[in-house]
């Protein structure tokens, strides 16, 4: 049954298809996989090939929300001012 699954086009596990790679064994990731003691020698995976490109929208995106987080709470602040100097006696 699994066998007819996986021809019909359901996702596969990707680590099925991953070889041990002998140059990667002196790599950090591979340092701390066998720091905690996994038995594979190497932590399967790699790293982000985007990585630059992803701390660079992440950078643009952490200055949209703290512009969205001043905005919101400077138009507290001016709401209240209008209400106090529109109507002095609400209180």
């Amino acid at each position: 049954m699994t066998d007819a699954r996986s021809r019909e086009g359901s996702p596969r596990d990707p680590s099925d298809d991953l070889q041990p790679d002998p140059a990667a064994y002196d790599s950090p990731r591979a340092e701390r996989a066998r720091a905690k003691g996994l038995q594979a020698p190497y932590i399967t995976g790699g790293d982000d090939p985007g990585l630059a490109a992803a701390k660079a929208e992440e950078r643009r995106l952490g200055r949209i929300l703290l512009m969205m987080v001043i905005a919101i709470v400077s138009a507290g602040f001016i709401i209240g001012i209008a209400v106090a100097l529109l109507i002095p006696n609400a209180v």
